[in-house]
């Protein structure tokens, strides 16, 4: 089991190194022009997904914690307006 193993690394770096040494290079050549529109396309795109997350998981947990919040500020409120009606009954009696 261990033999076929070893082989199967054996055989995977040999052929690495034979397409790698072999290979010719690409003579590929990205113009300053092309360089910046892909660089700002890239930005783009990483921009567009960082808003989506935002926008699908911050803007809804913020909601909820903020509705969270005004609906413990409105209890207070309540109570504390039964306790001013509770005080104005007291002295009426």
């Amino acid at each position: 089991m261990y033999e076929k193993f070893r082989f199967g690394n054996a055989t995977t770096v040999l052929a690495w190194l034979l397409f790698t040494l072999t290979c010719s290079p690409a003579n590929a050549y990205l113009g300053p022009g092309g360089a910046v529109s892909s660089i700002g396309a890239l930005l783009a795109l990483i921009g567009a997904v960082l808003l989506a997350i935002i926008g699908f998981v911050w803007y809804p947990v913020k909601r909820m914690l903020t509705g969270k919040r005004r609906a413990s500020e409105a209890d207070d409120e309540d109570n504390k307006e039964d306790d001013d009606s509770h005080e104005e009954r007291e002295k009426l009696q």
